[in-house]
């Protein structure tokens, strides 16, 4: 039995559609009260008939006694529950989900004897590479003012990973950069899609890695079922300039690309304005400090270690937002 954490979001969804086109038993993992119409649309989206309602369970991950009730029996842990938030208002939130949450699995894993768990980190928690080198597995952490709560959770919640590890838990730990695939439209990458289908007029001058969805979950499961153990991977297909993925985005949804540039100023102002603009309507601001920093770096990641462990070819970046959009 397979138990996968964060069934509803759009790793774990697709993470579920593959295991069960594999023909493996599988327990997915829902809060109470949150919806699997997402879920159903996609597996409609790969014309897979939707999840039979027995393979959901409820539990949540900040609840230690909810996941031992839902690791009875189960010998592999996919752990893709997670907090995504660049508001500095979710700071506690975030470590409590993310970190906290992380050590309540992998506990749990280790009392109900699962074999082997696979921890969905993220390429936030990697570290930042001087003078723009590549980012690879093996960058180090830089403790800094700058690291956004996000990434930070995601750091902590991989040194929970390894501690489990030294006291005998098999796993492996991936780090995908920006995942693209058919989802919620108010989430992850799907706000940029609906940014650009609702007339997106700007671009930032920063760059970073991208990957489909689909590679995210053959490659985990990749990995769950080799040798490979107490490692850690970067997924990341290809490196590219955000303008080049807005009009990826555009040419996919027949819009008008953006066109005008984002200083770094502009951007300063833009968050700022958003903020103000949230208090007022008491909801999250489509950009905040951090993404509006984030916008602007440019970041290039490895993924010379998983394509060399599995000899991977990686779906490309416009092939993953044509099926994004046509969902």
């Amino acid at each position: 039995m397979i138990l996968i954490t964060g069934a509803t979001g759009l790793v774990g969804s697709h993470l579920l559609l593959e295991l069960l086109q594999n023909g493996k038993q599988v327990r997915a993992l829902k809060r109470a009260g949150s919806s699997t119409s997402t879920v159903d649309k996609i597996f409609a989206h790969y014309n897979f008939p939707a999840p039979d309602k027995s393979i959901w369970v409820e539990g949540d991950v900040t609840d230690y006694f909810s996941l031992l009730d839902a690791m009875e029996g189960v010998e592999q842990v996919y752990h893709c529950a997670a907090m995504v938030s660049f508001s500095a208002n979710d700071e506690e939130t975030l470590m409590k989900v993310n970190a906290e949450g992380t050590a309540n699995v992998v506990n749990a894993a280790m009392e109900k004897g699962v074999k082997k768990v696979c921890h969905v980190s993220s390429t936030a928690a990697l570290g930042r590479a001087d003078n723009d080198k590549i980012i690879s597995e093996e960058t180090v952490w830089k403790i800094s003012d700058k690291n956004p709560a996000y990434a930070i959770s995601k750091y902590a919640a991989e040194r929970e990973v390894w501690r489990a590890t030294e006291e005998g838990l098999d796993a492996v730990i991936v780090n995908p950069c920006i995942i693209i695939g058919p989802g919620d439209l108010t989430k992850s990458s799907g706000r940029m899609i609906q940014s650009v289908r609702n007339g997106l007029k700007f671009y930032t001058g920063g760059a970073n890695a991208f990957i489909d969805v689909r590679d995210v979950a053959k490659l985990m499961i990749a990995l769950m079922e080799s040798e490979v153990k107490n490692e850690r991977f970067i997924l990341a297909a290809e490196n590219l300039d955000y303008k080049k993925v807005f009009e990826l985005i555009a040419t996919a949804l027949n819009k008008p690309a953006p066109a005008i540039r984002a200083t770094a100023l502009m951007s300063a102002l833009a968050w700022r304005v958003a903020w103000c603009a949230g208090l007022f309507s008491n909801s999250s601001p489509f950009i905040t400090r951090e993404t509006a920093m984030t916008g602007q770096q440019r970041n290039v990641y490895s993924n010379k270690k998983i394509k060399e462990k599995l000899n991977w070819n990686f779906i490309p970046v416009k092939e993953a937002v044509e099926n994004a959009c046509k969902f």
